[in-house]
């Protein structure tokens, strides 16, 4: 069964012109591999944004005459990802598709009173995996001032109120596709998929940082020498079983070690990744910690300044000073974290890879060379070189006998 998912993210004025170069396909040399760029014509816009997000969200202001009070870091927009499985996608059909993503985009201008006129940008993808809407939409909420007066803001925390603002989302927005007749499932929540934010320490142990860091410095990143056909030739075969030696049983081996040198690559890179990345977070949380200790230190201060007549006015520029700074390095820390937690779900897509990759050469092999059964072979590979094709067995192996060995010492 298919889900229906939306997904929430806000965003500060650094961060929308990113989004706008993704989402209006501006960029020359796309990071993203999944983008097909002979398929980037079929996409298409609900809502067209003429200028930059930036550019639309200043034109946006002059235009309504709203109460805001904005910062730097402020968040003044979200995007929405509107979408669901392939699968449900090619069931329904192109002109289906078409009325489910205007189904979504309706949905939103009248979730929580919202209004089509708050929306800056929709658009849909049909050239990068599964298709779907990024819509981009200003956090406006409708509500009064202390005169009593009706009034719009503009207040993302306002606007996602309540721990379970998200959850209420995913609720209406799966009963109005459900209502349009798409048959769907409600999109599964963060609390019964379990996903959570780890600490540093966590994520170490979560992915075997130690052990990682261990294999980046033993893993051998030189191509392995292949034989040469004159390597193995005998003088009763003729010149014709020779070349059908090389065509048929050597260049393919060749190439198949050549392949999986060409894995081993990619792994050490996403390994060194997956390092440097907790390196950073460390980094972040000595200076997060640095803060909380200067902080307190702070306090202190406060207390011998308590007798100055000036006090309440530096007190409030010294914790205005130091919330602006945690809040920034809160912020950098746990987008530190959002990139791990995804560089960590490609590196687990790279290992699988690797594995498959791997076992169908040990079955290639098995049937090139009429060996026999492959889970045979491995058997026997493992016993006579105490060595096991899964990295994971074989680092519980070797760290029980280094406690063996610790013992007999």
């Amino acid at each position: 069964m298919s889900y229906a998912i939306v997904r929430n993210e806000k965003l500060t004025r650094e961060e929308i012109n990113g989004k706008g170069t993704h989402n209006d396909r501006k960029a020359k040399n796309h990071t993203n591999k999944d983008i097909d760029p002979t398929r980037t014509h079929l996409n298409y816009y609900i809502k067209k944004n003429e200028l930059t997000y930036t550019k639309e969200f200043d034109k946006y202001l002059k235009e309504n005459n709203l109460q805001c009070h904005l910062r730097s870091n402020s968040i003044i927009m979200c995007q929405m990802v509107f979408t669901s499985d392939q699968a449900f996608f090619d069931k329904i059909g192109e002109k289906e598709t078409k009325r489910y993503f205007d189904e979504c985009y309706k949905f939103i201008c009248n979730y929580k009173n919202l209004g089509e006129k708050n929306i800056i940008s929709a658009v849909v993808h049909l050239d990068e995996g599964s298709p779907h809407l990024h819509l981009m939409f200003v956090p406006v909420v409708h509500t009064k001032d202390k005169d009593g007066k009706e009034i719009e803001k503009i207040c993302a925390r306002d606007f996602w109120k309540g721990r379970d603002s998200y959850r209420k989302l995913q609720y209406a927005y799966f009963n109005h596709v459900k209502s349009k007749g798409f048959d769907l499932e409600r999109g599964i929540f963060v609390e019964d998929t379990g996903r959570k934010h780890y600490t540093v320490e966590e994520y170490k142990k979560i992915t075997n940082y130690e052990n990682t860091k261990k294999i980046l410095n033993e893993i051998k990143l030189d191509l392995p020498d292949t034989p040469d056909i004159t390597d193995i030739k005998v003088n009763r075969l003729s010149k014709k079983r020779d070349e059908k030696i090389l065509e048929e049983i050597i260049k393919p081996k060749d190439d198949l070690i050549k392949e999986l040198y060409k894995d081993n690559l990619s792994l050490h890179k996403e390994l060194s990744k997956q390092s440097k990345v907790i390196d950073e977070a460390e980094k972040y949380q000595k200076e997060r910690d640095k803060i909380l200790a200067d902080n307190e230190e702070l306090h202190n201060t406060v207390k011998h300044l308590e007798l100055d007549m000036d006090f309440n006015n530096r007190k409030r520029k010294l914790e205005e000073e130091f919330e602006e700074k945690a809040f920034n390095l809160e912020y950098e820390y746990k987008g530190k974290y959002r990139k791990l937690e995804k560089e960590n779900n490609h590196l687990h897509k790279i290992i699988d890879n690797f594995y498959e990759t791997v076992e169908n050469f040990i079955d290639w092999v098995c049937n090139r060379f009429s060996i026999g059964e492959s889970k045979q072979l491995i058997k026997d590979f493992e016993r006579q070189t105490n060595t096991f094709i899964d990295p994971l067995e074989q680092i519980k192996y070797e760290e029980k006998l280094e406690k063996e060995w610790d013992l007999e010492r």
